[in-house]
């Protein structure tokens, strides 16, 4: 027996070589992709359990490094559940081996585990595994491609795999080697056509799923592996490509590399690929062998395959469990309890008799070689060439997130600029000094700050996904990083701000000191973007590396020496001004501009009224000297420098030590308690409808075309490319009508545009041409989003925290009829759960990318569940059966049929079919690559058609495999790829020639008005209301990270103030210290923007799915998120009014407790609401957190401690701002019977202290005010933003505001 075919596992019954099952019209004989000679790799994997730990609650997860079962407080908090039970298996080298099954059957959970990406506390595994016998996979070079498609947006397909080359290809591979090498990597997965296209996003669409999916296996191909692991690769995938993807496996199998997938729903060609086959159901194992063995075997248990039925679906079929009814799921659990004990006893009669694993590969090692044995890296110095020039095009072609970099230098030196222009050298001006040299050293680093955690947040993906392949090391990528921006950001910024700022501001003209200013400035950048990598690394979420951003400020601002003097500072925490970077840079620029490069004794000497001599005592507040003693300074100008130089390699290699050892762990959501559902309740009251009780639409299709114009500053004229060309086809009622065609054809674009779901924006517009008309009468868009349900192709819809039965049953109170009691909507939503297959995991939580929860394919059915609960009449399905296993994919064509069946339109996209699926369609529009229509009618037609044009359907062959075949293009060879080409072209022509394709039919509704009769109507506030807080309470009471930080962020920053302010004392150097702290209030507006940053994005987006889905209003949305904002702002604000007021000691009364509470709670909510604008109003969250940044910045500086000379304009402006009021109200309330002493060294030559009580301090800050009103203006100024924000959001969801603002442009040309 061949060893390289060989599957040793035990079975009774002799193998024979795989190969002579394959069939000859499937094998590439051509193919030779151009990759080196591997080590051939067997792996075994032996009696494998695998166990995960969930915790009660999130709030009982213990917080120390003992694993969970060691923690004596978690003891009782523990839930162990099985995913896997004594599962054997052997994947041999030279082969392909597919795990299959049905969904949450644990075939990701296996494939992980043997691929070691399941490590950590949560994850208990039992069993053995070994690699050519050593249990160590990193005495093997291996490869895996995740479900999810990490990719950088901005890249084409080219440069991508260009660059994944690059870091993966070792030498002696040249340059020129590794382009070829690419390119057959392009060729072999058809991705030719789409080389030069941009990966994109949800926000700039690029290369169409299908696509994405290829490139990352592309990316994975490149590191030439002996192993290679793949989760799902042809999901999303049509037949076609899926075919392609497994002919290059296969390819790459017999040049001796052990690939193992996981699949769905193969397609027949694809099993005759396969070698050998792992069914699984529920974790436990049915079947572990070749292929050619596995139907005998399963028909020795009485389960023969039919005739002309794909033996994959046949399989999973037995595997899956039929809780559709219970009858169902008893008989299918029965079928599987016996298939799994039947194996076990096969897997016991048989154990090991046979040799254990033939001969090692070649070569193999015996024991823990480390990882330099099996994984020749590239060298360091091509990594970071590489990485530097990867990231320099990134940032370049990310001109909102650059835009925004530059806009803040220049926004923050202008305004900041102007708030500080041409500052006297008086005594207001001296302090007003202090003001600018504070805002330098501090608020131009905090913003960089902010903005470089949430744009590291995003880029750590790609990062954290190369770190685990092993091609890219913590140092080079944070090295290349900067290496990259230098010219980009890091250097132009600061020289930005310096030079727009200093001499706006009037500082001396001094070479010298101006160098130094710039220094500083340039270090405290970097010191910042160090730093945000440090926050990072603690927390790869925004809102929790923002939240620890925000506190290491906060500390830093209050030991710098500007708030509270440096001397007044308590014993306790007086240390940390020496661990505050922002104190040595504010201590380097008060030097520099007080004491000055080679100053006198005195320093700088400004303009005392009194005399021109610094010696006069009566001059003493204005030299540099006094003014640094009194800040507690030292007079050191070029040391601060290096100590800041210090600081910036501290947070560095701090953050690189954290990147190296402080591994993401994916946390597992538990499952929740749940009231069973009642299979019975309310469906007396609920009954099909036939199709005679039903009015229906029948949707046409006029030469109907989709164009995307492409709008440029640069270009005069817009760009127009063509994504669907006139189509004209008709949509029935009461069948399935499909939509097909290879990646690239359109599929998604038509349903979009058909549902209306395509929105322009400035820079791209959407235009479609012809007409789209249901029962020959033209609708309005309310009309269509009324009438049309859609269910798109990924899942952000769905609410993370939630369980699946929780969501459903949210969604039937929101979206069905008030009419309906909610036992009944309860009863529709339980029975459509039972439907889809859903009742198994009703109680798991839906979970994301961090927190896994229900699997891929269970949460496309519950996307599918949520849409069909409204019973619409016409209903559209972007590609519904992708990501699901062949049966649930049957099970929900099962459903929609029967809706189809009960007059409804049922629309959808179909990537791959199985074989007894293509009798259920009825009509069938077939496109090519380019949106070109190629077929539209009877589905039982097409192949009729086409025979006449001398394409015949093999009679064993997937009818809905041969159409998606003939209409594709190999472009892997370019011998077929001409052929190919000439043969799409030549059905396009004949389709276009042909007459009759679509006939005419006559509607029994012809008029808009009776098509607006049949609106869904949305219901109304009273009902929608109360359920969209509810959830949204529940949500935010499972997300114990976004609800600490939203109690945290403001009672923190209380307890931090209090420990450098308390107690404030009254002598001199205290005035400094208590206006100091009522500055710091004013910082609560950042925390307001933090925490709604946190947040609001993503339950934005999900507000915007349903409300496309006409589910609730902006109305609803607005006050739900704002009422469950307000409760954790008024606790949080009292407590911060409690530590000002008692444990500070501003003024210790309870008016005091209060006032500032009031004020902090109208701060930070208007923080919130300038959040809700801005990231409403911009779809970049990096541009809109820039922007947000620069305006709560601005409002600071000129709330009037900060500058003392405003510009009258700005001081007209500044009434807008609630930080103007709260300063104006905060102040004389907490100056009021206040007197300061001095000592005799601090006393004026009239024996008088500088300043003696509280009004001396309101007029020296000209706040002299009627506090009462102040209080008043500021509650109105919180409500007229709350009111401003909800304008905003209003306004851009009429989308129709776009639309008609260019009409109007286009017809004023």
């Amino acid at each position: 027996m061949d060893k390289e075919t060989a599957v040793n596992v035990p079975q009774p019954r002799r193998r024979s070589s795989p190969s002579a099952s394959l069939s000859q019209h499937v094998i590439h004989e051509e193919a030779d992709l151009a990759l080196s000679e591997v080590q051939r790799v067997d792996i075994r994997v032996r009696s494998l359990n695998v166990e995960i730990t969930t915790f009660k609650s999130e709030f009982e997860r213990p917080k120390s490094f003992l694993r969970p079962k060691q923690h004596p407080k978690t003891l009782n908090a523990i839930i162990q559940k099985n995913v896997l039970s004594n599962v054997s298996a052997d994947f041999p080298s030279g082969t392909v081996s597919a795990i299959i099954g049905g969904s949450g059957s644990g075939k990701t959970t296996l494939l992980n585990v043997v691929a070691e990406r399941m490590t950590g506390g949560i994850f208990n595994a039992t069993g053995s595994k070994s690699f050519n016998g050593s249990p160590y996979l990193r005495s093997v070079r291996s490869a895996y491609v995740m479900q999810q498609d990490v990719l950088l947006p901005t890249l084409t397909v080219r440069e991508t795999l260009r660059y994944a080359a690059d870091l993966r290809l070792p030498p002696p591979v040249t340059q020129e080697q590794r382009r070829d090498i690419v390119e057959r990597v392009i060729l072999e997965l058809s991705l030719k056509e789409c080389a030069d296209t941009r990966i994109g996003n949800n926000v700039h669409r690029g290369c169409s799923g299908g696509e994405k999916r290829r490139v990352s296996i592309g990316v994975q191909l490149l590191a030439n592996p002996s192993v290679l692991f793949l989760d799902e690769p042809t999901t999303g995938l049509d037949a076609t490509s899926a075919l392609q993807i497994v002919r290059t496996l296969k390819d790459l199998a017999r040049k001796g590399r052990t690939i193992v997938v996981s699949v769905h729903q193969p397609r027949s060609e694809i099993w005759r690929l396969l070698d050998n086959v792992v069914l699984l159901s529920r974790g436990s194992l049915l079947y572990s062998g070749s292929t050619k063995d596995a139907l005998p075997y399963f028909k020795e248990q009485c389960f023969e395959i039919p005739p002309l039925v794909n033996p994959a679906e046949f399989l999973i079929d037995l595997a899956a469990i039929d809780n559709r009814s219970e009858e169902a799921e008893i008989t299918s659990t029965a079928r599987v309890e016996s298939l799994t004990a039947a194996w076990e006893d096969e897997y016991q009669n048989h154990l090991w008799t046979e040799k254990e694993m033939s001969e090692p590969a070649e070569s193999g090692p015996t024991a823990d070689p480390g990882p330099s044995v099996a994984h020749a890296k590239v060298p360091y110095s091509r990594q970071m060439t590489v990485l530097t020039a990867r990231t320099f095009l990134v940032t370049i072609r990310d001109p909102m997130g650059l835009a925004g970099s530059l806009f803040e230098a220049i926004g923050m030196g202008v305004l900041t600029g102007w708030i500080f222009l041409n500052l006297d050298r008086s005594l207001q001006g001296i302090r007003s000094r202090e003001g600018a040299l504070y805002t330098a050293s501090s608020l131009q680093g905090y913003l960089i700050l902010i903005y470089e955690c949430w744009r590291l947040a995003l880029d750590i993906q790609v990062f954290d996904r190369e770190r685990n392949e092993g091609v890219v090391t913590v140092g080079a990528f944070l090295t290349s990083r900067r290496l990259a921006r230098f010219l980009l950001e890091d250097f132009p910024v600061p020289v930005v701000f310096s030079v727009i700022f200093y001499f706006m501001v009037g500082f001396d003209p001094n070479a010298a000191q101006f160098f130094v200013f710039f220094s500083v400035t340039l270090l405290t950048h970097y010191i910042a973007v160090c730093l945000a990598t440090l926050c990072v690394s603690v927390s790869r979420e925004f809102a929790g590396s923002s939240l620890v951003a925000n506190l290491a400020y906060t500390l830093q601002s209050m030991a710098c020496g500007y708030f509270i003097n440096s001397q007044q500072i308590p014993v306790y925490t007086r240390w940390l001004k020496y661990a505050a970077y922002v104190f040595w840079a504010f201590t380097g620029l008060a030097a520099n501009e007080f004491i000055t490069p080679g100053g006198g004794e005195y320093g700088a000497f400004y303009d005392c009224p009194y005399s021109r001599d610094p010696s006069d005592l009566r001059c003493k507040e204005y030299t540099g000297r006094f003014i640094l003693d009194s800040l507690g300074f030292q007079a050191s100008i070029w040391r601060p420098p290096v100590i800041l130089l210090g600081f910036a390699v501290g947070f560095y290699l701090l953050a690189a030590v954290l990147l190296q050892f402080w591994r993401v762990e994916i946390e597992l959501a538990k499952a929740r308690k749940g009231e069973e559902i009642d299979h019975a309740a309310g469906k007396e009251k609920i009954r099909a409808r036939s199709a005679e009780e039903t009015r229906v639409i029948n949707v046409r299709l006029d030469g109907y075309a989709l164009d995307i114009r492409k709008h440029n500053m640069l270009r005069r004229r817009p760009v127009t490319l063509s994504i669907l060309q006139p189509t004209s086809t008709l949509f029935e009622s009461g069948t399935l009508n499909v939509i097909m065609g290879p990646s690239g054809s359109g599929k998604t674009s038509l349903l979009h545009s058909m549902a209306h779901r395509l929105h322009s924006t400035i820079a791209t517009e959407y235009q479609t041409r012809g007409r789209m008309l249901f029962n020959e009468a033209v609708p309005s868009e309310s009309v269509v989003r009324s009438l049309t349900s859609f269910v798109v192709q990924d899942d952000d819809a769905l609410v993370a925290s939630l369980t699946v039965k929780e969501t459903l049953r949210f969604a039937a109170k929101l979206r069905l009829p008030k009419w309906m009691s909610t036992s009944e909507k309860v009863a529709k939503a339980d029975d459509v759960l039972i439907k889809l297959g859903l009742k198994g995991v009703a109680n798991n939580v839906v979970g994301d990318n961090l927190t896994k929860g229900i699997s891929g394919g269970e949460k496309r059915r519950v996307s599918i569940a949520v849409q069909i609960l409204t019973d619409p009449k016409i209903l559209l399905l972007d590609e519904p059966t992708s990501g699901l296993d062949a049966f649930t994919a049957m099970s929900i064509m099962d459903v929609l049929q029967k809706m189809a069946s009960e007059g409804r339109t049922i629309i959808l996209t179909v990537h791959q079919a199985r074989s007894d699926l293509f009798s259920r369609f009825g009509n069938v529009l077939l496109l090519a690559r380019g949106g070109y229509p190629v077929y539209s009618g009877k589905a039982e037609r097409m192949l009729s058609y086409f025979q006449n044009l001398g394409h015949e359907c093999p009679q064993a062959t997937n009818p809905a495999d041969f159409a998606l075949d003939i209409v594709s293009v190999d472009i892997q060879h370019a011998a077929r790829e001409a052929t190919s080409r000439e043969k799409v072209r030549s059905l396009i022509m004949s389709w276009n020639s042909a007459e009759g394709g679509v006939v005419r039919q006559t509607s029994n509704i012809a008029t808009p008005a009776e098509l607006g009769s049949l609106r869904r109507q949305m219901n109304p506030f009273r009902i929608t209301f109360p359920l969209v807080l509810h959830r949204s309470s529940i949500n935010l009471r499972r997300l114990p990270a976004i609800l600490t930080a939203r109690l945290a962020q403001i009672t923190s920053m209380g307890i931090i103030l209090a420990l450098f302010f308390a107690p404030l004392k009254h002598d001199y150097r205290a005035v400094q210290s208590r206006v100091g702290f009522i500055q710091e209030i004013g910082a609560l507006y950042f925390v307001g923007m933090l925490q709604n940053i946190g947040i609001y994005p993503n339950e934005r987006d999900v507000f915007y799915r349903e409300q496309d889905d006409g589910a609730y209003s902006v109305e609803v949305f607005l006050l739900s998120y704002t009422l469950l904002e307000m409760p954790f702002e008024i606790i949080a604000s009292t407590l911060f009014g409690i530590l000002g007021a008692y444990a500070i000691n501003l003024q210790r009364t309870v008016q005091m407790i209060f006032i500032l509470a009031f004020n902090s709670f109208c701060i930070v909510n208007c923080g919130e609401s300038i959040g809700i604008l801005f990231n409403t109003f911009f779809s970049h969250a990096g541009f809109a957190v820039q922007i947000t940044s620069i305006l709560l910045s601005v409002a600071n500086v000129l709330g009037g401690i900060m500058s003392l000379n405003v510009p009258s304009f700005l001081q007209a402006l500044n009434h807008l701002s609630p930080v103007k009021y709260s300063f104006a109200n905060v102040t004389p309330y907490a100056m009021e019977n206040i007197h300061f002493t001095c000592s005799d060294s601090e006393r004026l030559p009239n024996g008088h202290c500088p300043i003696e009580n509280g009004e001396q301090v309101l007029q020296l800050y000209n706040l002299q005010t009627n506090a009462g009103l102040n209080i008043m203006a500021l509650g109105v100024c919180t409500i007229i933003y709350r009111l401003l924000a909800y304008l905003v959001l209003k306004v851009t969801r009429m989308h129709w505001s776009l639309k008609s603002f260019r009409k109007a442009s286009e017809t004023s040309e």
